[in-house]
This record gives C-alpha cells, structure tokens and sequence, in this order.
C-alpha cells in the first residue's frame, strides 16, 4: 500500500523522485505491484462531475516506469478518523454542501450523531444529488476514471479495481469511529437511524407483518461491553424474533448495497484484464462471545450457528470478485482476554467461505509490522496447508497487499526481513513477469451473472466446518536465532558507520 496522502489533499503528486527511489526498492526486492487510494474527495472536489485525474497520472507513469503492477481502490470514503489515518481528506465539498441542508444522507447513530465518512446506505437510490442517486455519483467516478485511465487499463498496468462500498473503504457500517469517542475493544453501535434506513425498516417490517417493529433502542453505546446491553445480553434482543428480523435486515443492506455497486463496477470495466474487489473488515474483537456484538453492530451478523460472511463471497461471486480481508497477521494471544477477540478463527472461517463460494480471497494486514511473527503468521494464513511441490496449493489467498509503504519498511533490518518475507510469500521462486504462467492468469473480465436472489444467498449462512490450517508456516522467514542475528549484524554496520 503506498501512503495514505501520496497524492495530497490538494491534488499534487509530491516528492516524485522520492517516491521514484522507493519504488525502485521494491522492485528490487521482487514486490508484484503497489496498492493506492483513489480518493474521492481528491478527484471531484471543484464541483459534479469536475475530475481532474492529472496527479494520479504521473502517479500511475511513475509505477508503470519502476516496472510495478498497480491495485486501484474506488475510495469513496474520508480519509481520517480511523485507526491508522495519518491524512485528513474528506468526501468532495459539493456532497457535503447538500449534507448541510439534508444531514440524512450520512449515517446516523440512535442519538442522531451523523457520521460524514461516507454516504448512507439509505440514499443509494435517492436522486437527492442534483438528480443523481449516489449509486450513480459511484458509477459516473468510475467511468471518469475509466475514460481517462484507458491506455494503462489497456497496457495491463492494473491488475485490480478495489470498489470502495463503505467506511475505510469496507463493506460495513461505520459502527466503531474513533472520532466518536470509540475505544476498543467497545460493541460499538448500529448505524441505521437517519431517515431513509428507518424508513425502509418500517416498510420491511410492515411487509412482514409486524408494523410495531422499530429499530434498535436497547443496544447500547460505542464503549459499552455486550452484557451491559438488553441487546446483547445472555437471552437479549438478538435471539428474539424481533431481533433476528432487524439483524437480517441490516445485514442483507450491506450485500444488496455491494452488489448494486459492482454490478456498476463490472459494467464499467467489462472486457478489461483485471478483478474487481471488495473489502471486508476483520472484526475480531467479541467473536469469542455468543453474541458477537461487535461485527453485528457492523453489519456482519455472524453468530455460532450462522455464517455472516460466507453470504458476502455468494454476492462477489456473480461478480468474479476478490474479497480482501484484513487481520491476517494477527494471533489471539496478542490480544486482551476481556475483548474475547479470535483473529486467527475469524480469518479461518472468512477465507474458508470465500474458497468455499469458488472466489479468490485476498488479505492485508491490519497493523504495520515488521517482526517475523507477524510475517510467519501471514505466510501460514496464505497457504494454510503450505507449498504442494507437485502443482497450485489447494488452498492459497490470491495475493497478500503488505499495510504500508514507508521509510521505517525500507531501512536495516525492517527490510531486510520484508525481503526474505516477499521471497517466502513468492514460495522461494524468483518473479515471473509472464502473467500467462501463473497459476491463475488475468482474462477479460465478463458479465456480472444473473442476480443472485437474496433467498439463495441467505443459503449461505448455514454454518460449516472452516478448512483446517497448519499450525506453522512450512515456508518461515526464521524466529529467534534469526532476530538475534540481525541485531549482530545491525551492531556491526553501525561500527563501521
């Protein structure tokens, strides 16, 4: 991933020669290609449909001149307020104009705090935008982008479009914003009380019946613990009628808002050589716990008995879509026993649904690190049963993007770790630069597939057995005797400094 502002805010590519070196160092080190935000809030902040894609033109030339491969993400979020942004980049001004008169089209927590990151899900289609829904707002970016970043999508330079369909850039909803005073490991909260969702929930829940129905007031606030809560608690809402209702609802949301966009995506981009992706976020915290309150307030409701992401990889498979994952270098006993968090179960069950649907499942890490544990974790979860010397891996995640670019990565031992790590992850074979003798090569990609109706994907959610993984990698970048040997080695270079 490059940085989050290698473009700025201002739309200027800074420190070109800069960049230039660093990238030449990854290539160097056999790095396939970079990751990079294409922000929204960049692009289009002089007015509708005003683009100006100069900054990540030189951008994309400078990474088609290192020889570098380039993941493109629809970022149609703001950048700043979660965990890891360093940049401030706000959706475009013009779409914050009309929030100032019509504050429901941002996300909306029970006591009618608005979330700005991005566009509520209950105006996809509101022509509330000078006529425009914002699923159109969403198509028309992408075919901005598209029309005037055809000849590097026709030289192959981009091997993915990731479509931005929420908060960070993750197919959720903002439940846990830091710039709301969340801290983990806290529930968080649901999202769904500005007008036009509670609107929709009143007639879903007219149509099935129960009119009385209304969304949540007894789930509690960002920090609370589940058991605090009458939702959450042993016995509490989740498990009534009422609440299983509500969480169906919330849930199919987000997978009918994903499939809208990316049948756009695909329409865009049909016949190209590249994948479209999607990103899912890696809410570990309280999956130990029977309610699982923190990916419920999310979105995700996924519970002992029922799969809440394996419905996610059904909606991408009509696509051909990536699911990207995060919190792939993660293990539990990293984490605090009060937040009963279960990364390394959470990432077993998410990409074993993925393989599960017959989509490609990607990974990125959450957190930077740069220690082997962390990259011996990742090369475990890449190919969970490791290296078959006779042929593919039957299981393997289609392609690791490493969180982030940076001149901490590329100095002393920090990199030279990551260039063992980069080799293990290549599972010791040099780079082939032919796209035709990889195991799964780029084609054009086709028409999205029939719709799938939300009675077949919900299919999905009958529980099964995550496929198991190895407990170590079988290609580790080394442990103890190796750390300690890169300490000599850093003692002796700055000696003869």
């Amino acid at each position: 991933m490059l940085p989050l502002g290698v473009v700025t805010a201002e739309n200027v590519l800074e420190n070109k020669e800069g960049l230039r070196k660093q990238l030449k160092q990854l290539r160097a080190a056999d790095v396939d290609g970079v990751m990079v935000d294409i922000w929204w809030g960049i692009i289009e902040n002089k007015g509708p449909k005003k683009c100006d894609w100069r900054a990540y033109r030189s951008l994309f030339e400078l990474v088609q001149e290192c020889g570098l491969k380039l993941q493109a993400i629809m970022s149609f979020h703001q950048c700043g307020g979660n965990v890891g942004d360093i940049v401030n980049i706000p959706i475009p001004q013009w779409i914050r104009d009309i929030g100032e008169s019509d504050p429901d089209i941002y996300y909306t927590n029970r006591r009618g705090t608005r979330n700005i990151e991005y566009l509520s899900i209950g105006v996809d289609n509101q022509p509330l935008f000078g006529g425009r829904t914002a699923v159109e707002l969403y198509r028309d970016y992408m075919k901005s982008f598209k029309e005037n970043m055809a000849d590097f999508l026709e030289a192959g330079l981009i091997t993915d479009i990731e479509v931005g369909l929420g908060p960070a850039g993750e197919l959720r909803f903002p439940s846990y914003p830091q710039s709301q005073g969340w801290v983990f490991p806290g529930i968080g909260e649901f999202q769904c009380y500005d007008k036009y969702l509670k609107d929709e929930f009143k007639e879903a829940a007219m149509q099935a019946g129960h009119p009385e129905w209304d969304v949540p007031d007894d789930a509690g606030e960002y920090n609370d613990t589940p058991d605090s809560t009458e939702f959450f608690k042993k016995d509490g809402t989740y498990l009534t009628e009422k609440g299983k209702f509500f969480l169906t609802w919330y849930s199919n949301r987000l997978i009918i808002h994903g499939d809208q966009i990316l049948d756009e995506a695909n329409k865009i981009f049909l016949g190209y050589k590249l994948k479209l992706a999607a990103k899912v976020s890696g809410i570990h915290w309280w999956y130990k716990a029977p309610n699982h309150a923190a990916e419920l307030t999310s979105g995700y409701y996924n519970l002992d008995d029922r799969d809440g992401y394996r419905t996610i990889a059904r909606m991408l498979s009509r696509h051909y879509a990536i699911l990207n994952f995060t919190c792939i270098e993660m293990r539990d006993s990293e984490q605090s026993a009060e937040a009963k968090s279960g990364p390394e179960e959470l990432v077993q069950q998410v990409l074993s649904g993925g393989w599960r649907e017959s989509i490609e499942v990607a990974c990125e890490n959450a957190l930077s690190r740069y220690d082997r544990t962390a990259y011996n974790q990742i090369l475990k979860n890449a190919r969970p049963n490791g290296v078959n010397r006779n042929g593919p891996p039957k299981l393997r995640i289609a392609s690791l993007t490493y969180l982030r670019l940076s001149d901490e990565l590329l100095t002393g031992k920090n990199f030279r770790i990551f260039k063992t790590f980069v080799r293990k992850m290549h599972a010791d074979q040099d780079y082939c630069p032919d796209p035709q003798k990889y195991y799964d090569p780029l084609v054009p990609l086709e028409r999205s597939k029939p719709k799938i109706p939300i009675e077949v994907i919900l299919e999905a959610t009958k529980p099964e057995k995550p496929f198991p993984f190895d407990p170590e990698t079988d290609m580790s970048v080394g442990g103890n005797f190796a750390d300690w040997l890169d300490n000599v080695i850093d003692k002796i270079s700055s000696i003869f400094k």
